[in-house]
């Protein structure tokens, strides 16, 4: 099943006055992450769809008032989850009737492979305006992975954070195992898992990569191992991380690859 479902909206300046639009659709790694280069999620993963809403009503102090509802849809057009449109208010002050926004389904360890749709539905309070964008993703059967994979500003991943930065920070790089199988005698994990930072022309920023491995203190009924690596970003660049781990009991092996951004601070 989809196990919880969460919208949000955050702000920008725009200097459309259009009616209601929705545009921008893209699937991304995290709340504020890089785009996704499928649509292919497993089970235990987090789909994410990023949107612009352009066009909405805005009054004389600046506040926004709209309602944003979501459901998801088999591939018999049988919906199996639904959010009734919540009432919103937001604030532009820097003007402008432009609101990036996102919305999230948890995908649980349980649900069944196939073609889904997330609807998400917008509507402007002040306009009475409506607009719904149709987004279909996969899920695919149970299977080793790696999942939930974004970046943060902080080690407990509280603080979602764009995949860019500026020398001197450091951003946290969250992942999540999925799918490994047990030892059949310690009844244990035995996974690797590597972060290899790589430069824009594709060599590998050190000579060996930071590494861990979960072999032990994995309770019986632990499915979901949440992990993280932290990067520094001590140079100005453009980089790409690839993570990869390998179960090395049955022997599969997955890889994602982020692009980070390092700017320089002045």
């Amino acid at each position: 099943m989809f196990t919880s479902v969460a919208l949000a909206a955050m702000l920008t300046l725009s200097p459309s006055q259009a009616g209601l639009t929705l545009s921008g659709t893209r699937i991304t790694y995290g709340e504020l992450g890089a785009n996704r280069p499928d649509l292919k999620f497993l089970p235990g993963d987090i789909f994410f769809v990023a949107f612009d809403i352009d066009g909405i009503k805005v009054d004389e102090t600046g506040r926004v008032r709209y309602g944003m509802g979501m459901e998801v849809i088999n591939k018999d057009g049988a919906p199996i989850f639904k959010q009734k449109p919540e009432d919103r208010e937001d604030y532009l002050p820097l003007g402008g009737t432009k609101l990036p926004a996102r919305a999230f389904v948890t995908i649980g360890l349980d649900q069944l492979p196939g073609i889904y749709t997330c609807r998400v539905t917008v509507v402007d309070r002040a306009s009475k305006a409506t607009q719904t964008i149709d987004q279909k993703f996969e899920v695919l059967p149970r299977n080793f992975g790696l999942v939930q994979v974004y970046t943060c500003a902080d080690a407990k991943g509280e603080i979602p954070a764009p995949p860019i930065g500026v020398v001197g920070q450091s951003l946290f790089v969250h992942f999540t195992l999925v799918g490994f199988s047990r030892d059949p005698k310690t009844k244990q994990p035995n996974v690797d898992v590597e972060m290899i930072v790589l430069t824009r022309d594709g060599g590998a920023t050190l000579p060996k990569p930071a590494s861990i491995t979960i072999d032990n203190d994995v309770q019986a009924d632990e499915n979901l191992i949440h992990l993280r690596f932290q990067l520094p970003l001590n140079r100005a660049g453009d980089f790409t991380v690839e993570l990869k781990a390998t179960d090395k009991v049955s022997k599969a092996t997955s890889r994602v690859q982020l692009p980070i951004k390092s700017m320089p601070l002045n």
